[in-house]
């Protein structure tokens, strides 16, 4: 048996070398282009002239609030010291003596970004985020040439901006590709000014499509490992037809640099916002005037849709489009203008891209039948306000009502007393929650004292009763969860899945 030791191990060694010499044989055998395409540099050369340094300048007032000379005791070792310091970082005109540390100097910030032109009369797409609140704008062009530029326009929610300047000589302008066609481990191409290095050429490949990273209401971005870094912002993520597919935006990093992770807004969308921005000098989206949410595993097995998919409407404007096209809450719209609607994220991006007052055929999902409504889509009106929600005040004078428990609920008749103790409008109907179960599963959806389930599995509610009848009856069809209608107190609605076993 030793002797056949030293045997064996000879013929493991050989067996070792003949995978060793296959695999090198099969490596030589490897065409090039599975090491990386060789057609990036003749793609690079051709583009990388449309592709431009953004620089910015920005005057920020620099005011002396809370930089008061430290009141130190007369022949303190620190007195020279900060005198010395205070003095120097007053501007002109500062006094000296009883000076309070008046205003200091105002100082010139200055960024860098990156861009390309998409028209040779010198329109160039960027990220607002790099000339957002800049007093002064300019373009580098990839000689070094300096031009003053002007904005066309922005977009804050995509994060895009189109720049103008006059052209000191004929420029290279590049064309949008379709970003849509891009597949995973497809070969892209980054060109920009990282780190004030400019006309950088990184390559890489589509890691992942329609990424939603919770950056804006219109996520979609597509990830790629092209090295991309501060400073490539705004600038074009190429093909290897040369067309640009994304405009670099963001990073995910710990450190700062790239670790390859990096995301672009697709060119489908950019195109979009550029031909707005140029016409209107703003964007114009579409609006269907309803609330949406999410259709969860226990709204879908509730609705009796399967798989899970679509936006679920909680609520509709009063003077919105959807109103007089039939749309109620409750529906789940499952395909837009042709288009198909996985989840919310997917209709909204959907309506801002159509085009306002055209006529489009919406499918909904009704209590487990399709349905078509053709709806006339109005303008989406942007404002930044913040709706705030009205504290709701204890009040232990007021008469106890009497309540009823069901779902890890206390439920009570809506009376004049609760109305005004938890301020709900006389506009709200249903059976009101007076407390919550920390233990129950309403807990864990969130559902509150003051809260008023408007409908349960789609019919109306005027009483706790109601609402004990109907879940006692689910649980005796078998059913796993309830799907409840809940109204906060300004009329506001949200549907709520409950586990009823």
């Amino acid at each position: 048996m030793t002797a056949a030791r030293p045997a064996l191990s000879r013929r493991l060694r050989l067996m070792g070398a003949a995978i060793s010499i296959g695999a090198a044989t099969v490596l030589s055998s490897v065409p090039a282009f599975a090491r990386g395409p060789e057609g990036i540099a003749d793609t690079a050369e051709k583009v990388i002239d449309a592709v431009v340094n953004i620089s910015t300048s920005q005057n920020v007032e620099a005011k002396g609030g809370g930089g008061a000379m430290p009141q130190l005791p007369p022949g303190s070792p620190f007195e020279e010291f900060f005198d010395d310091f205070f003095k120097n970082r007053r501007g002109p005109g500062g006094s000296k003596g009883g000076d309070k540390g008046g205003d200091f100097q105002p100082r010139k910030t200055n960024s860098l970004g990156s861009g390309f032109i998409v028209d040779a009369a010198g329109v160039v797409v960027t990220n607002n985020h790099v000339i957002a609140d800049a007093d002064e704008i300019n373009v580098i062009l990839n000689d070094g040439t300096k031009v003053k530029a002007e904005v066309v326009g922005v977009d804050k929610k995509t994060d895009l901006a189109v720049l103008k300047f006059k052209p000191p000589k004929p420029l290279t302008a590049v064309k949008f590709g379709d970003s849509d066609k891009l597949r995973l481990g497809e070969w892209v191409i980054a060109i920009g000014n990282p780190f004030s290095l400019g006309g950088s050429v990184t390559a890489g490949i589509v890691s992942a499509k329609n990424r939603d990273i919770s950056q804006g209401p219109y996520d979609s971005y597509i990830q790629t490992d092209a090295s991309i870094n501060r400073g490539n912002s705004g600038g074009p993520l190429f093909n290897l037809d040369g067309e640009v597919v994304g405009v670099n935006t963001l990073i995910i990093s710990p450190t700062g640099g790239s670790i390859g992770l990096g995301f672009a807004v697709p060119s489908k969308t950019v195109a979009g916002v550029v031909d707005q921005l140029q016409k209107f000098g703003e964007l114009r989206r579409g609006w269907l005037g309803v609330r949406i949410q999410q259709v969860t595993d226990e709204i879908a097995d509730s609705l009796n849709i399967k798989p899970a998919r679509g936006a679920l409407v909680a609520g509709v404007d009063d003077k919105g489009p959807a109103k007089p096209a039939g749309i109620e809450p409750g529906d789940v719209v499952v395909k837009f203008d042709g288009k198909d609607v996985k989840d919310p994220k997917d209709l909204s991006r959907i309506v801002a891209d159509t085009t306002v007052g055209k006529e489009v055929e919406v499918v909904v999902i009704r209590k487990g039948n399709e349905e078509t409504r053709k709806v006339t889509l109005g303008r989406l009106e942007d404002n930044d306000k913040v709706q705030q929600v009205n504290a709701k005040p204890k009040d232990d004078t007021a008469e106890k009502p009497v309540t009823q428990k069901a779902l890890g609920l206390d439920l009570a008749a809506l009376s004049k007393d609760l109305r005004t103790k938890y301020k709900i409008k006389d506009s709200v109907k249903g059976v009101i929650v007076t407390g919550v179960d920390n233990n129950s599963d309403a807990a864990e959806k969130r559902l509150s004292a003051g809260d008023v389930i408007v409908e349960v599995a789609q019919e109306a509610v005027s009483n706790a009763a109601d609402i004990k009848k109907r879940v006692d009856q689910l649980k005796k069809d078998g059913k796993k969860s309830v799907l409840l209608l809940v109204s906060n107190g300004d009329g506001e609605l949200r549907f709520v899945a409950l586990g009823v076993q």
